[in-house]
């Protein structure tokens, strides 16, 4: 028995058999059970090897039943085109970062492959995409491992944004006025629409970028330099309680400049099972503006009390009244019952949204629309 190169046909196999043999392709057929076209087509190589004519040939020459379709296979294989070199490049930097999504995004675009390198060592500001960095940053996520890919390339585009927004030098002064003014803001959700202009104001350049899929990211706050602070806002749960309590957190991020330059990443777990006041297993600088945050939206001894007072009874009335008291939107007071007692069922309806009210006044880029960057 002949054995040809893995490279050449089936049909040489054929060929060779049926010399060797003494038979024709009539007596093949016979054999076969087919029709002489069939075996005709096959020699030609006009057709393919099937599985069921892989085992037939294997019966009648005697070999293994797969020794035809790996032939047919390395035959196929030998003679089909290199792939693009933009399918190897695709595959790579898809399992390491959102690709996909950041071109439907518009934040590359869709390329050959070579153009497709450059802009993503472009958009990461590198020479070559095996130099990516991390981003210096103080941020509310859910894990405290090193930042996943759909995280940094969020915060990069929050950075590239807020280049491009023009602001006052930042004053430390001005924001710890502006955050009294702040609090007058908690009882009506449309006030949040005033809230990016009040930052501005103070020299702190707020963006609001809807997160990647797979980026579970809240909220960032970093410095392009060391005046010029900036927030970055997701608003991935549109509530009223998230909202005010990611923002008064990142806040107190710049108050502490917090994620300034060769800082490192101080992440928060934000899965909602555990208080935002009693996290004592944080890094001090979460735990700070966790509390400050928490205290910001309801006094923290003020909430204590009415917990404890009402034990798992908590009524609407009591919520309705409490919030009244304070001069607050009730849903910032579900908020805190929803982390500090896990009872996440209780009264949602108060847990208004707000993203409609923050992405009228805000620099945004996401939910379609794309915010221009200079290239």
């Amino acid at each position: 028995m002949i054995n040809p190169p893995l490279d050449l046909s089936p049909a040489f196999f054929i060929k060779q058999e049926l010399e060797a043999r003494g038979w024709t392709q009539r007596d093949l057929a016979y054999i076969l059970g087919c029709h002489e076209q069939v075996v005709n087509l096959l020699v030609s190589r006009k057709r393919g090897i099937s599985a069921d004519m892989s085992k037939a040939l294997g019966a009648a020459f005697d070999v293994a039943p797969d020794f035809f379709s790996n032939l047919q296979r390395s035959y196929d294989l030998s003679r089909a085109r290199d792939p693009d070199p933009a399918v190897f490049l695709r595959a790579r930097l898809q399992s390491s970062y959102p690709v996909r999504e950041m071109i439907r995004r518009g934040w590359l675009d869709d390329s050959d492959h070579a153009n497709l390198e450059r802009q993503m060592a472009d958009f990461f500001e590198v020479p070559r995409i095996d130099e990516i960095p991390r981003l210096p940053h103080a941020g509310r996520k859910t894990h405290y491992d090193e930042v996943p890919a759909p995280q940094l390339a969020w915060l990069f585009r929050v950075r590239q944004i807020a280049r491009s927004v023009v602001v006052p030098e930042y004053r430390h002064e001005h924001l710890e006025e502006c955050l009294k003014y702040l609090k007058t803001f908690l009882d009506n959700p449309e006030k949040a629409s005033e809230v990016p202009s009040l930052l501005s104001k103070c020299g702190v350049r707020m963006v609001v970028a809807e997160s990647l899929p797979q980026g579970k990211i809240d909220g960032a706050c970093f410095w392009l330099d060391s005046t010029s602070p900036v927030i970055g806002l997701s608003l991935r749960f549109d509530r009223i309680d998230n909202f005010w309590f990611v923002l008064r957190h990142e806040i107190e991020h710049v108050l502490h400049r917090d994620g300034e330059a060769n800082a490192i990443e101080i992440i928060d777990e934000l899965d909602g099972r555990r208080s935002a006041v009693d996290n004592d297993d944080l890094p001090a600088e979460e735990i700070i503006a966790n509390k400050a945050a928490a205290n910001f939206c309801v006094p923290e001894s003020l909430m204590t009390r009415f917990i404890l007072q009402r034990g798992r009874y908590i009524s609407e009335r009591d919520v309705l009244l409490f919030a009244r008291s304070l001069n607050i939107h009730p849903g910032l007071v579900v908020g805190q019952i929803h982390s500090r007692t896990g009872r996440y069922e209780l009264l949602r309806r108060h847990l208004v949204k707000v993203r409609q009210f923050v992405l009228a006044n805000a620099v945004v880029d996401g939910w379609g629309h794309v915010f221009p960057v200079a290239g």
